[in-house]
């Protein structure tokens, strides 16, 4: 058993565990935060009956992304101690931006978006909501930072230690802002925050398209489906135009990463055609069963078909990336990214022309579609990490100076053997199997049960007045039977 392997398996199954649930609260945040905006104009209970089922769909995922966040930053020390070592100033700049902008800000004001319906005004809460969801966005910000680093260094330089006599190179940051906006991150971060708005819109619509296919809460159903289907069809245009901005970068940060994911082996000095589909065989230095669009990768990347876009073969062998798995994963996003825009705006066009509901085919297609959505921004983060290989951090040049990377199997700890990590993944594995049965059960609790009708939720505030009243009596200090009780009897 390779450690190394091992190590790398270990780390990419939890991740993509944990990275089902904060994508999936950031969208539903926007949708929730969205719901009560309406309530909030027009004071019309169906809205407030939405965000309060939404809220509490958000809580039990936003439980799930915490717990299942924890881990990785164990991880970091058990597994990848060289690595940490390495960029432990910046990470830990960035993870404390995080937890001091991002985690305090979401967790501070998630108690009162949860507990707070019948305890603050209208005006709070809505205020609530907002920093609830913008916490959730700031929070992938300092992440998403934080990896960028990795695939395009900026703002640093390499000092050495020496560690019980042995000497240690480590990452030191010398411009806190170059490491902010290094190249990559803002084109990954708009890219990733839009893949996750666009899986919650779907969320949203794959629910209330459920309840019109089973003829319950339709009322609120209704309402949700026109704030989540534009915005379903709004961001899955975004996230196309922001990927060709992603893919445009790559080229001059990390042209084998573009390579790979297109199964460009040889260069050429005629123009670059794009691979439909295709079985890479990197043994042979070909595509398989490939249909291939002549000039189109040249336009996609620099905008002119007859450029030629470097292949594979101008970098050394031992710094390739694997090709198979990025080519596939990449190509699974592009066609479920396709996919989802059509589907979308299929749906805008018939909720437009009045007949969404009547459309059995086109329910059940959007009810679908968060599973496209979710798999689409699991093969996105695949094709991202296993195209960054067989770097951990990305060799680079500053301020004229080469900088040194660091391969991934320069990355391990050196004490941590295959045994302990293989012991490791079946542990992980049996809890997170029973987490995410826990998830799902609830959750399909609380999508069973629904929100409640405009006509209950109006009854139930109307017993909340009066039984509330007492307290008022005592808070005021007038006897029973004083002016309160009367205007609480009326």
């Amino acid at each position: 058993m390779d450690v190394e392997l091992l190590s790398r398996l270990q780390f990419a199954g939890t991740i993509m565990f944990h990275y089902l649930f904060p994508p999936l609260s950031i969208g539903l945040g926007l949708q929730l935060f969205l719901c009560e905006l309406a309530y909030f104009r027009t004071g019309r209970l169906e809205w407030e009956a939405a965000a309060r089922f939404w809220t509490r769909v958000f809580a039990v995922n936003f439980a799930m992304g915490v717990s299942t966040g924890i881990v990785m930053e164990f991880e970091f020390g058990t597994n990848w101690a060289a690595y940490s070592r390495f960029v432990g100033d910046v990470f830990g700049s960035a993870l404390a931006a995080e937890g001091i902008f991002a985690f305090f800000l979401e967790s501070g004001f998630l108690a009162v978006l949860v507990f707070g319906w019948d305890r603050v005004g209208p005006k709070m809460h809505l205020f609530s909501t907002l920093m609830v969801f913008l916490g959730s966005m700031f929070s992938a910000v300092w992440i998403v930072v934080a990896n960028s680093w990795q695939q395009t260094p900026a703002g640093y330089h390499i000092v050495w230690q020496d560690v019980q006599g042995e000497m240690i190179p480590r990452a030191e940051v010398t411009d806190f802002w170059s490491m902010v906006f290094n190249p990559s991150s803002v084109d990954r971060l708009t890219h990733t925050l839009i893949g996750a708005l666009v899986l919650g819109a779907f969320f949203v619509a794959s629910v209330c398209s459920y309840y019109l296919l089973k003829n319950r809460h339709e009322e609120v159903a209704k309402r949700c489906l026109a704030i989540a289907l534009p915005t379903s069809l709004v961001f899955t245009l975004l996230a196309a135009i922001t990927g060709h901005d992603s893919a445009q970068k790559l080229v001059e940060t990390q042209p084998a990463k573009l390579a790979a994911m297109e199964g460009h082996f040889h260069s050429s000095e005629n123009p670059t055609g794009l691979n439909l589909f295709g079985w890479p065989d990197s043994e042979n230095e070909t595509v398989q069963f490939n249909v291939k669009v002549p000039y189109l990768l040249s336009l996609m990347v620099y905008n002119d078909p007859t450029k030629p876009v470097p292949a594979l073969d101008q970098i050394p062998e031992d710094e390739r990336p694997p090709v198979w798995l990025p080519f596939q994963t990449f190509h699974l996003m592009v066609a479920l990214g396709m996919l989802m825009l059509a589907v979308s705006s299929l749906a805008c066009w018939s909720w437009y022309r009045g007949s969404y509901g009547s459309k059995r085919w086109l329910l059940w297609a959007v009810a679908l579609m968060p599973l496209a959505a979710m798999t689409a921004n699991q093969a996105g983060w695949i094709t991202a990490e296993v195209g960054r290989q067989p770097w951990i951090v990305y060799p680079s040049v500053q301020d004229g100076v080469q900088m040194m990377g660091l391969r991934t199997a320069d990355g391990l700890s050196e004490s941590v053997t295959a045994e302990q990590v293989l012991g490791s993944i079946i542990l992980f594995g049996m809890i997170y199997s029973l987490l995410f049965a826990v998830w799902v059960f609830v959750l399909n609790n609380k999508i069973q049960h629904g929100p409640e009708t405009a006509k209950a939720l109006a009854e139930y505030k109307r017993h909340l007045q009066i039984d509330s009243m007492p307290e008022k009596i005592r808070r005021s200090g007038n006897p029973l039977g004083g002016d309160m009780m009367e205007e609480g009897t009326r």
